[in-house]
């Protein structure tokens, strides 16, 4: 009797169950939802960020994050009727909606999580629990962050490996048995026609009856970058190159286009420039009479593209009644968004999926980082007698 490819199939399948199943994990930054939680974010954020870039002792995160806190309240409770963020809502749908792209394709050999870096119950390490605890042994990290830089996605590497840390059994080998990541799409041509259709459509639909084409300013907002970054590569680069693609797709039918970076304006800081609202007003001394403020560097809403840029957007139409403008939404779960984030994440689960499986022993690093410690004091010995033999 002659076995069918399926039947074989089966039997493997049973075999190597965990090792035919992959765990996605999207990572966004999340957002508190109540303003009593800000302060212990704002310290986390700034412990996880700040650290990153600025001349700052730890000792001053609590009561700067409290001092933060007091300036957010103002903001929030007299300027918003105490918003909640809808970032934390809107990134669960992108899970689902990738988890379903990625499903159509493989069923449910794929599962996706979703990890925020601020958030309970959703932090790193509390979601690889479950991932481990639910029998996958390879993961594909995967933060859902545009700009792409050691910061953003950095943070989120720099947390899941803290978790795996702390899940790792000293004594036996790692059950970790594969790991990819993905790191930004700034250079993915999809997502730049993306944005650059969006902004063009919602000008057809909104401005284009009232306003000239060279009259039309668009500002593409990106995540704000410390220049100085202690070393860490801030985004700039990916930033400026996602910028300048979206603007070559839009600069031969709408001239006035500028960046328009969303700072933090942390003291002590040098942040990317011109800063949205310098880029809106430079648009406006151009003859600017309508500006769209289309948000490229986020793909999930939060406080700074919701907040933030309603802020500048209400400060400008105090200066300058007579321009138009429009605030356009993040990427967020558009359809044609979560189809392409699918499409990204696709060659990396086949190859975790098809990959030998990697076993580590992580009590090896302890004895690896001993053994070479002692290999180069024997080398400095022994060299140490020739140094001082050189003549220049």
């Amino acid at each position: 009797m002659v076995a069918t490819p399926e039947k074989l199939h089966q039997s493997t399948s049973n075999a190597s169950a965990s090792h035919d199943r992959v765990a996605v994990l999207l990572m966004g930054y999340g957002e508190v939802e109540s303003y009593e939680d800000f302060a212990n974010y704002n310290e986390q954020a700034l412990n996880l960020l700040t650290a990153k870039f600025a001349p700052v002792p730890t000792w001053v995160y609590p009561p700067l994050a409290k001092l933060l806190a007091m300036f957010d309240l103002h903001e929030w409770s007299h300027q918003h009727d105490q918003f909640i963020s809808p970032h934390n809502a809107i990134f669960e749908q992108q899970r689902a909606g990738v988890e379903k792209e990625l499903q159509t394709r493989w069923g449910d050999r794929i599962k996706v999580f979703k990890a925020f870096n601020f958030c309970q119950p959703f932090l790193p390490e509390q979601v690889l629990t479950q991932i481990k605890q639910e029998g996958f042994d390879k993961i594909l990290i995967y933060p859902l962050l545009v700009v792409d830089s050691i910061f953003t996605s950095g943070i989120a590497v720099e947390q899941v490996n803290l978790g795996l840390a702390k899940l790792a059994d000293p004594a036996t080998e790692h059950w970790l048995k594969g790991t990819r990541y993905i790191p930004s799409f700034y250079d993915q041509p999809d997502y730049i026609d993306l944005m650059a259709s969006l902004v063009e459509a919602k000008i057809k639909t909104d401005l284009a009856v009232a306003h000239l084409p060279s009259q039309t300013g668009i500002v593409l907002m990106n995540h704000g970058c410390p220049h100085k970054a202690k070393g860490f590569t801030s985004g700039i680069d990916e930033s400026q190159k996602l910028y300048d693609r979206v603007r070559d797709r839009l600069i031969y039918r709408y001239p006035l286009i500028s960046v328009g970076w969303l700072n933090h304006q942390t003291p002590l800081i040098e942040w990317t420039q011109p800063n949205a609202d310098l880029a809106a007003k430079n648009l406006i001394d151009l003859g600017a009479t309508a500006l769209v403020f289309m948000p490229i560097g986020f793909a999930t809403e939060n406080h700074e593209t919701l907040l933030d840029v309603d802020h500048i957007i209400h400060g400008l139409r105090h200066k300058h009644p007579e321009v138009t403008y429009v605030q356009m939404p993040c990427v967020n779960d558009h359809p044609d968004f979560l189809r392409m984030v699918a499409e990204w994440a696709h060659p990396q689960i086949e190859a975790l999926l098809s990959e030998q499986a990697l076993v580590v022993n992580p009590a090896l690093a302890i004895a690896q980082s001993q053994h070479t410690h002692d290999h180069d004091h024997g080398h400095s010995h022994g060299h140490g007698s020739n140094h001082g033999h050189h003549h220049h």
